[in-house]
């Protein structure tokens, strides 16, 4: 613990509100909240803790607080922070993913929508749905019973979609607001669960339609109605009162919670949705804060929100004071709460079983790695590789693997300085060169394995950096590939020899890994590099040549050279008009100081 943390614990008050834990590099890393900030802070800082809050904990080099009225305004606070500097140990919802909702717009020819965004607009928006495969299925469903528009903007004529019976074609057909209203107040009654109603009548059609031996017309109908029984009675429980309720459960093993939430519409169980997470302080504290996440921003609340027992549901009440908060205490509502708890501990259970099973393979990968060629476990591996056509933009790029996954913050990309032709050799003497000068100058971690995409060349001129010049025994290794461009070998050792990995031991998956994500990484740079080379070209400053207008020329040229040799008639065909293709021509060819010919010009 550095002097600055020490010092600051002495100050902390006896009130509630947040607390921001920073790195080194100064970033957010968590944001927590507290009822009194003095015992909460410090809590992290004494004792013993958990392997999850101990990683944490080492992390932190600073930290700062925001004192609030009261523990409900520091719950508010804190799920704002999350928000914004979305901290890598925090709680988030899945990624912080919003919900799908179904939107029915307030405009003069209302649509019917799939979305994510809610705004204060006046439309009405139903759900949350618990994915967007279950509010596209819904949506699909109402284009068939509804006819509202489709398109955002009105076309000139009748679509698709008209002839399908699916809009009214308001583009060439008055549509009355009468009209418009009848259907929008039944969608709303349909998706507020007035759809046993719409069933009714559509079977009475369907028996109108049997009798005038309508046959096709009865199908339809009878379509409908099992299209609505499946989409919309989706059941595992039912309860008599048909409230829209939200019903939460959650669980904790090993320092990660599991959070169920099963979404209850007019009595019956529709849907559920899961969350799973590591957590750092008492389960009932983040489990609140859960919550706050989850409700922030939403316009579709349901009636009632069940909680299981020792949660502070007066805290949720004065969160979301429109809906009715209750803790069931006995019958069909606890046997509901229990079932969403029972079901988190089986979901916790089961993934934190797959997260052993992967973690075992991983670590066994990386213990027969290191066997293989004689070093330690290598926990940190970084791979190099080049990437250039030609020695055209050449660029490198490094990737970290952490206990045999990929740490995508600690990558690294490097535009070479030094090379302007094709060297792979020189690029990889800059590029280690680079990385473990600052790795020495910032005392950064060294890595237990350094991986080479390339042969016994690339991996001569590491070394040859690495000790001779910056004094560090690293093991460098060099990956490398068949005619396939599928890794092949591992190369190691004074001098080089093959490393006996066996294909499809979990050793050699590891290493084909790390080649494959270097490799990618390496690539998109270098296509990033040379789509930005490419605009930074021979055309800059010429008037009237703009961004747009570059582009348009290499899509109908493709390149410099072929634009130097058009005539006018071919920039012409480019859309370029006589003056301009001039202009052009003239700052191309002055450049090789070659004129134009008479036909140019």
């Amino acid at each position: 613990m550095n002097k600055t943390i020490t010092d600051k614990l002495t100050l902390l008050p006896d009130q509630p509100g947040c607390y921001l834990m920073r790195n080194v590099e100064d970033e957010v890393i968590y944001v927590g909240k507290a009822k009194v900030l003095k015992n909460r802070v410090r809590s992290y800082f004494t004792g013993s803790h958990d392997a999850k809050t101990t990683r944490l904990v080492m992390d932190i080099v600073d930290f700062e607080y925001i004192v609030t009225g009261s523990e409900l305004e520091s719950l508010i606070l804190e799920a704002n922070l999350i928000k914004k500097y979305r901290p890598r140990y925090n709680i988030m919802l899945k990624d912080d993913k919003s919900y799908p909702y179904l939107h029915l717009t307030k405009e003069r020819h209302p649509r019917l929508e799939v979305t994510r965004k809610v705004k204060k607009d006046g439309s009405k928006y139903f759900g949350p749905y618990p994915n967007a495969g279950a509010a596209q299925q819904a949506k699909k469903l109402l284009d068939r019973l509804f006819p509202l528009r489709k398109c955002s903007t009105l076309p000139k004529r009748v679509c698709l979609y008209y002839h399908l019976g699916q809009c009214l074609a308001p583009c060439e057909y008055e549509v009355s607001l009468e009209t418009y209203e009848e259907m929008t107040k039944k969608i709303s009654s349909f998706l507020n669960g007035g759809y046993p109603e719409l069933k009714r009548e559509l079977a009475q059609k369907m028996a109108e339609a049997a009798e005038s031996l309508e046959f096709e017309r009865a199908k339809e109908f009878r379509d409908l109605i099992a299209d609505i029984e499946t989409v919309m009675e989706k059941q595992n429980i039912v309860l008599p009162d048909a409230i829209d309720r939200d019903v939460f459960g959650y669980s904790v093993l090993q320092g990660t919670m599991c959070v169920q939430v099963f979404f209850v519409r007019q009595g019956k169980l529709i849907e559920r949705d899961v969350a799973i997470f590591p957590h750092f302080n008492e389960p009932a504290e983040d489990f609140l804060t859960f919550v706050a996440q989850f409700y922030q921003d939403q316009p579709a609340l349901p009636k009632e929100v069940f909680l299981p027992q020792g949660v502070a549901d007066e805290l949720v009440q004065q969160l979301i004071p429109q809906v009715k908060v209750h803790v069931p205490q006995r019958g069909a509502k606890k046997n509901l709460v229990q079932m969403a708890t029972d079901n988190a501990t089986v979901a916790l259970k089961e993934r934190l079983a797959l997260m052993e099973r992967d973690e075992q393979r991983t670590v066994r990968a990386m213990e027969q790695l290191g066997e293989a060629m004689g070093i330690g476990l290598p926990k940190r591996i970084e791979a190099f590789d080049n990437s250039n056509i030609q020695g055209a933009d050449p660029v490198s790029a490094m990737v970290v693997f952490r206990d045999g996954k990929p740490d995508k913050k600690e990558y690294r990309k490097y535009k070479i300085r030094t090379i302007t032709q094709a060297d792979d050799y020189g690029t990889m003497r800059e590029v280690i060169r680079r990385r473990y000068i600052r790795v020495l100058k910032e005392n950064l971690p060294l890595p237990d394995l350094i991986l080479i995409d390339g042969g016994k060349g690339q991996m001569a001129v590491a070394m040859d950096v690495l000790e001779n010049e910056l004094g560090l025994y690293v093991p460098v290794a060099g990956m490398v590939k068949d005619d396939r461009h599928q890794t092949a070998n591992l190369l190691y050792g004074e001098p080089p020899s093959v490393v006996d990995l066996k294909r499809g031991t979990e050793e050699f998956y590891l290493v084909q890994r790390i080649q494959e994500e270097v490799h990618r990484f390496a690539i998109s740079f270098h296509r990033q590099a040379r789509g930005k080379s490419m605009i930074q070209s021979a055309l800059d400053n010429i008037p009237g040549v703009g961004e747009k207008r570059k582009r348009q020329l290499y899509r109908h040229f493709g390149s410099i050279e072929k634009m130097r040799e058009a005539s006018i008639e071919e920039y012409r065909k480019a859309g370029i008009g006589d003056k301009l293709a001039k202009e052009i021509l003239q700052v191309l060819r002055a450049k090789q100081k070659t004129p134009l010919t008479d036909d140019q010009a």
